[in-house]
């Protein structure tokens, strides 16, 4: 990485330019999209660029150079047409008729070696008609939270956009809440679908009932495709995204994860995390936490999460209604509390080392686990980690050995509360079979790294590349968080 300009490259010789791209939303007319251009910028150098994405393109990363990053998400050589995407939504909770793809396109959409459809989503990448007076620009601390955020959530387990590349881009760029001008970048996502709740809302709003149902058919064909064969696709396609949104919301709860901006626009069709502004990851577990500054009322705070998504999804039935029946859709969205409820519960359990435990001693230590973090605001990730390093299969002999000597057991303050979750603990390890004390281990490794991104831990890193240039601390925190250490 941090590659300038050089070289010279032609478009055949570009495996990023010689996928096999399918026009799968272009061909769904110009309803959908407006034809875009790409800016132009002064520099080119390559910050990031995702080797592990590249197997799922079919690429060998061996044989692709940063020029060829460059060329393709950077100069955007050799491909059109770029497509600004028309949505509305709901903002805050007030209707914005006035969105849309403001400083990004999609790029082109390409079939994954495990045959699904995966869109390449660019951030930064200039003005189009709907910047509304934005300059179209992504600012490089704006790509570089969106590249951390990406890898942490998915080694985290979440269903999650990731990003391709990030490039410098050489522009400065003021921003109203800085002194002064910041650096400039240009990413590229990768993720499933841009299609968003908001992409409904404005066809509604539109009053375009034809183009709804062609959409839905498109988004079921592309993305949900065993519901072709049913005979009430379209209901079981909401039951099934209502399902996914709530799976989601569990995964982000679990990860200690608040997205911060969860307005319609930024909730997708699939049912998968993208589009990462001020979001933050906890530091102890706290259901009034707020991500976003401007967040006044804590709309969107950790706690309210799923709530905002089931508001989010029944917001959705409105459009929707013009191709499924309003009782179809009730009926789908009274699942939400059960599938976040038990995914939560599960991944919770999962962090604690147990899988597929079902029992009310589990379900309780679920809870306790919970109260136990919010009572003594132990550090949230800290605790997990502190577990994943101090497990024994000796806690399953003697209780009194479970987190004994571990640096968090002094935030715990003799605390009643830990003795009743460590009995609880010590209890279910012997419900299990002594060889499985191992596969406790291992899962406790995967599920809880030992690196999270706080923000402090963002700061660490963005400090040396603005005082010195100095890249080694990011790459290195994305050598850890890809590693899980």
């Amino acid at each position: 990485m941090n590659s300038a300009t050089t070289g010279t490259n032609t478009n055949s010789s570009n495996p990023l330019l010689t996928l096999n791209y399918e026009p799968a939303l272009e061909g769904l007319g110009e309803d959908y999209f407006d034809e875009v251009a790409a800016a132009e910028f002064p520099r080119h150098i390559l910050r990031f660029r995702n080797d592990r994405l590249l197997p799922l393109l079919g690429l060998d990363s061996q044989q692709v150079t940063d020029y060829h990053f460059i060329a393709a998400f950077g100069k955007f050589e050799g491909r059109t047409p770029f497509l600004a995407l028309r949505y509305h939504g709901y903002q805050f909770g007030e209707y914005n008729p006035f969105l849309g793809d403001g400083r990004g396109f999609l790029y082109g959409q390409v079939r994954g070696t495990d045959g699904e459809l995966y869109d390449f989503g660019t951030k930064g990448s200039g003005r189009t008609p709907y910047s509304r007076g934005g300059d179209g620009r992504l600012t490089l601390k704006g790509g570089v939270r969106e590249v951390l955020a990406a890898e942490m959530l998915y080694q985290m387990g979440v269903r999650t956009s990731r990003c391709l590349s990030m490039i410098e881009t050489g522009e400065s760029l003021w921003r109203g809440d800085e002194p002064s001008p910041t650096r400039s970048s240009v990413m590229v996502r990768f993720n499933r679908s841009h299609i968003r709740f908001g992409t409904f809302e404005r066809l509604q709003y539109i009053g375009r009932k034809d183009l709804i149902q062609k959409l839905l058919d498109h988004v079921i064909e592309q993305y949900y495709p065993a519901l072709q064969a049913t005979t009430d696709k379209y209901a079981q396609f909401y039951t099934q995204l209502v399902q996914r949104v709530a799976e989601l919301v569990a995964q982000w709860m679990a990860a200690g994860f608040c997205h911060a901006v969860l307005n319609t626009d930024n909730m997708s069709i699939t049912g998968e995390s993208f589009d990462y502004g001020p979001y933050a990851f906890i530091p102890t577990y706290n259901p009034q936490f707020t991500a976003a500054y401007f967040d006044y009322y804590g709309r969107y705070s950790y706690s309210n999460q799923a709530s905002i998504c089931h508001l989010n999804l029944e917001m959705l039935q409105q459009p929707l209604a013009a191709v499924i029946p309003p009782d179809d859709m009730e009926v789908g969205l009274t699942e939400f509390e059960e599938h976040y409820l038990s995914t939560y519960k599960q991944l919770m359990l999962n962090k604690l080392g147990f899988e597929g435990m079902q029992s009310a001693a589990a379900d309780e230590l679920f809870f306790l686990t919970i109260q136990l973090l919010n009572d003594t605001q132990v550090g949230y990730h800290e605790f997990f980690a502190e577990l994943r390093q101090n497990f024994s299969s000796k806690w399953r002999e003697d209780v009194s050995k479970i987190f004994n000597g571990a640096a968090i057991v002094e935030s715990f303050d003799q605390s009643s509360l830990f003795d009743k979750w460590r009995n609880l603990y010590h209890l279910l390890l012997n419900n299990l079979p002594l060889e499985e004390m191992d596969k406790v281990e291992r899962m406790l490794c995967d599920r809880n790294p030992m690196t999270v991104i706080l923000r402090p831990v963002i700061e660490s890193i963005w400090e040396p590349i603005v005082q010195e240039d100095n890249w080694e601390p990011f790459y290195d925190l994305l050598r850890r968080i890809q590693s899980k250490n």
